[in-house]
């Protein structure tokens, strides 16, 4: 379950659905009859999230970890119950409601609730010292256990555990559990394990001098060693102990399609028909890196006209996050000159940022139908990438020693490319100026 909690904005867009029963700041209680259409869909093999925005959901405003987990409360409940599973929960539950508090109990509440936030912030700076900004730090349930335990015995308030657990999104019975004398004994006899574990992956981590990932230490420790350890305790060992191979890190973003199998690739509609002399028409997607200063990097993403060669929309960043590509969309859609054509399309490789639902979402948003090149064909891409190939050679981006001296130099490139920078295939005309003699012709 997730531990999001609603904006008052969010409830009343989520109240307005028509199988919604009724909405709080933590949780949403369904329909029946939603409950009934979602087992119907599924068995059928529709995906939750497909179920959910068929039905008029907002999954950016739910959040898959609700989604995923209502499905899958309610196919249980289905599968031992039937139909009578799917009743409200708690609605003839039988316990009494909960007494009005005294605003004495009220005032430790929320002495307690403060003790709790004051500990989790000073926890979070440590965690987050030598690491970005904008990078969110998720607590593991174990460590807010120990919180808990801490602003316990701190300001003795053993009567408080079930309200701390509950603001903190941890179970009562999970903190009993973790302290209990069984728990910590198994977890000493864990940890010495690990630690004999770890040892024998040292070995074959700095085997000959050279740094290796999860795969080669499994079969170093094979070939060399003669030691046979699972490849997934291999990696918790390895994250336990912060045992990082720095050639070749995975790929967070591909990890996660492959995690959710949700996202999809599309047909290529384009089949390299970049001119068809109808602007807006035919636009073309794709990011690519900027070097600069002392070994620092940006990410630039843009989007082209393909009829006209004019870059409609440009975003950079020093993360090569989703927000990359979904950014550039949000500033497409700002971009006055925007007027779909007729079957408009945006075309793009396979990259995650585009087989992304959350991108595709909002192509549609657009009034776009979306177009992908062949896997591994940049020739599927080709003006796109000879824009970025230009950009490369004509921009001063190397001599540039900060982040925003690379956005003011792609900035006055992007203005000189589009209204001063003639393209002999243009009709000796710039960008702007071909599509203006385009819209007169037609």
């Amino acid at each position: 379950m997730s531990n999001r909690i609603f904006t008052e904005k969010e409830i009343k867009l989520l109240s307005a659905n028509k199988y919604v029963k009724s909405v709080s700041a933590k949780g949403i209680t369904y329909t029946e009859d939603f409950k009934h259409i979602f087992i119907a869909e599924n068995e059928k093999g529709k995906l939750p999230r497909v179920i959910f925005e068929e039905c008029r959901f907002d999954i950016d405003i739910i959040g898959m970890p609700r989604v995923s987990s209502s499905g899958k409360r309610w196919r249980a409940n289905y599968r031992e119950n039937g139909v009578s599973g799917l009743d409200t929960r708690n609605e003839n539950s039988g316990r009494p409601s909960e007494r009005e508090l005294s605003m004495e109990e009220k005032y430790a509440r929320l002495e307690a609730q403060n003790n709790l936030l004051k500990a989790e912030n000073e926890l979070l700076k440590k965690i987050r010292f030598g690491r970005k900004e904008d990078e969110k730090v998720v607590l593991p349930p174990f460590q807010k256990y120990r919180l808990i335990h801490s602003v316990i015995e701190k300001y003795q308030l053993k009567h408080m555990v079930s309200y701390l657990c509950d603001i903190s999104g941890v179970s009562r019975s999970g903190y009993y559990n973790y302290f209990s004398q069984k728990s910590h004994e198994q977890r000493k006899r864990k940890d010495e394990q690990d630690e004999e574990v770890k040892a024998i992956i040292l070995k074959a981590f700095h085997f000959k001098n050279r740094k290796k990932g999860a795969r080669q230490i499994k079969m170093t420790l094979a070939g060399q060693f003669k030691v046979v350890y699972n490849l997934k305790r291999i990696r918790r060992i390895m994250k336990k102990y912060d045992i990082i191979c720095p050639i070749r890190k995975a790929n967070p973003y591909r990890q996660m399609m492959k995690a959710t199998m949700e996202h999809r690739v599309v047909p290529n509609l384009l089949n390299r028909q970049f001119k068809q002399r109808i602007p807006v028409k035919v636009l073309l997607t794709d990011i690519t890196y900027l070097s600069f200063g002392k070994g620092l990097r940006a990410y630039l993403s843009a989007v082209k006209d393909s009829s006209t060669g004019e870059i409609l929309a440009y975003h950079v960043s020093d993360r090569m996050t989703l927000e990359l590509a979904t950014v550039t969309l949000k500033k497409l859609k700002k971009n006055r000159n925007f007027t779909c054509a007729k079957d408009a399309f945006i075309h793009s490789d396979q990259g995650v940022h585009y087989t992304s639902p959350i991108f595709q979402k909002a192509v549609k948003k657009l009034g776009l139908r979306q177009s992908m090149s062949r896997r591994g064909n940049c020739w599927d891409n080709a003006p796109q990438e000879l824009f970025f190939g230009h950009l490369k050679d004509e921009a001063s981006i190397k001599t540039c020693t900060s982040l925003d001296e690379v956005k003011k130099e792609i900035k006055q490139y992007m203005i000189y490319y589009n209204y001063y920078r003639y393209q002999w295939n243009l009709k000796k005309m710039t960008p702007v100026q071909y599509r203006d003699h385009l819209l007169t012709a037609a």
